[in-house]
């Protein structure tokens, strides 16, 4: 996944972007869950291939792995 994400301030305001590109990982991420298919995203950016795909969603299982969620205490 490292190899395919990649973070730098003068890109895109340093959002996580696929390699190479300016594609944000979270363009990517909101078609899949509009439920655009695989097809159809690689279909719109031949830019990128199955590998960015996975590697954004690796990326944000990732992210979300790292994350401690802080149950709010009811009043």
């Amino acid at each position: 996944m490292l190899d395919r994400i990649e973070i730098c301030p003068r890109v895109c305001g340093g959002k996580p972007v696929i390699a190479g590109t300016r594609i944000p990982v979270t363009v990517v991420l909101e078609q899949l869950a509009t439920g655009e298919s695989w097809e159809s995203i690689l279909g719109g950016y031949p830019e990128l291939c199955i590998e960015d795909i996975r590697a954004s969603l690796d990326y944000a299982k990732a992210l979300i792995d790292h994350t401690d969620i802080v149950s709010a205490a009811a009043p």
